[in-house]
């Protein structure tokens, strides 16, 4: 992007005094990216950035941490999961707490470590935590290739795989008051940009596919306040985004995941919203199905609200207080995209 081009576009944004607009970060990892670089405090206060349910962890509904927590209290099995997800509150404890008092957990830094742990360690049963969106399941259906192709006996999957549009169809079709949205380029590398296609012609309302810096994320919000209304996707970030995806990733997902009904903590249950392993190969599962309760393990948290855009974490009586990182409430305080998270880093 040439110089003269950010100043423009970062011209009409700070000086946009047309309608107020709700635009939509759908993905964590982009309301942390807006935090970072400052682009709150250089656009117009009529473009209201409003943080969405895109924080793979802060979506995750305590009955299945729950069911991680008691796993990995059986003699024989360990847990293997990223960091995040140990902070995690359940209905009453988080891994690392239960981890406290003897529960077997190993965080990982990518699911293929399981592989090496599983092979050192014959004796031991490894169940994975594999929770995300579209950007890591390809990895998870990696990992259970890699455990049919080499007969990999001592490692399971515990899911709670999510799916982007069925989740903001859902928030629209409850009427949320969003304008557009910023639709993550991570999870369009896999799905390609057409994936939003049916809800923007469906909903009359624009997406715009953006890179994570800050010169994209303001391309990509140009794009929204020039247009304000219509039924179509723009992508901002044709380097590695293209309209039809990855193919070889999605086959490899078709091959081991199907869609299926998805809790979503503070939403309850939506409707094609999640990934289940396949019926042929369930026998490598650890127990994934019907892990629906969510339970607030503080009742004045109001995660529920931040994740659907009706509230901002500084109208949570919590928030700076009771919660902060170091004594999580919520899942939104847990993980560096949650956007609580990012909100007591950067906007206290």
């Amino acid at each position: 992007m040439s110089s003269d081009y950010l100043k423009e576009i970062t011209s009409y944004l700070r000086e946009y005094d047309g309608d107020s607009m709700n635009i939509m970060e759908v993905c964590g990892s982009h309301t942390a990216a807006i935090a970072k670089s400052g682009i709150k405090s250089i656009i117009s206060d009529k473009i209201n950035l409003v943080s969405g349910p895109g924080c793979p962890v802060c979506v995750t509904p305590s009955a299945y941490v729950d069911k991680l927590i008691s796993l990995a209290l059986e003699e024989g099995n360990c847990i293997a999961t990223f960091g995040d997800l140990m902070r995690v509150p359940g209905s009453e404890e988080s891994l690392n707490i239960a981890k406290g008092r003897g529960a077997d957990v190993e965080m990982v830094y990518s699911p293929m470590d399981v592989v090496e742990l599983a092979k050192k360690n014959p004796d031991k049963n490894y169940i994975f935590a594999a929770v995300g969106f579209e950007t890591t399941t390809p990895v998870y259906a990696l990992l259970l290739d890699t455990i049919v192709s080499e007969k990999i006996k001592n490692i399971k999957l515990l899911t709670a795989v999510k799916t982007m549009p069925a989740v903001i169809e859902h928030l629209l079709a409850e009427g949320a008051p969003i304008d557009g949205f910023l639709a993550p380029g991570h999870v369009c590398v896999v799905t390609g940009s057409k994936i939003f296609t049916p809800l923007a012609e469906k909903y009359d309302i624009p997406f715009a596919v953006s890179g994570f810096s800050g010169e994209e994320i303001l391309e990509a919000l140009y794009g929204l306040v020039k247009i304000k209304k219509g039924g179509r996707v723009m992508n901002f970030y044709p380097k590695v985004v293209t309209e039809e995806g990855n193919t070889s990733a999605k086959s490899l997902i078709d091959k081991y995941f199907t869609p299926s009904a998805a809790c979503w903590r503070g939403m309850g249950i939506i409707k094609g919203s999640g990934l289940k392993i396949r019926d042929e190969y369930s026998y490598l599962d650890a127990g994934s199905e019907g892990l629906n309760e969510d339970i607030k393990k503080n009742k004045a948290c109001l995660c529920d609200q931040v994740l659907m855009g009706k509230k901002t974490p500084k109208d949570c009586p919590l928030f700076g207080k009771v919660c902060t990182p170091l004594t999580p409430q919520g899942a939104c305080m847990v993980s560096e995209e949650g956007c609580c998270h990012t909100w007591i880093a950067n906007y206290r």
